[in-house]
């Protein structure tokens, strides 16, 4: 199992967008944060499609501090149901990876 992650959230504004990106890297709980958009995002919501303007939110952390960083997102999200996905990353330069595990703090 992979020690590294890259969870991905989606915002609806590039405020909301850097705020959360600022919560969870200034902690040191993400080792780099990008932020890109505007994007648009199809969903269903209540029954309905929706078509909305978003920002996608993408850090690169380890598994380790992963329940930290949903707590940080949802702190702050301004959505009901805020999209927070983890995704192994399976396989990478060795030295992109040890610079993740230097960088990334774990919290006790």
């Amino acid at each position: 199992m992979s020690d590294f992650l890259i969870v991905t959230t989606t915002a609806p504004t590039p405020e909301d967008a850097a705020r959360i990106a600022r919560a969870v890297l200034e902690p040191r709980l993400a080792a780099c944060v990008q932020v890109v958009g505007p994007m648009t995002s199809t969903y269903w919501w209540q029954g309905m499609v929706e078509w909305s303007t978003e920002w996608q939110v993408t850090f690169k952390t380890t598994r380790e501090v992963y329940p930290q960083v949903e707590a940080a997102i949802r702190a702050l999200h301004p959505y009901q149901v805020p999209q927070i996905i983890a995704m192994a990353i399976v396989a990478g330069g060795a030295d992109y990876l040890d610079w993740v595990r230097e960088e990334v703090t774990p919290r006790g």
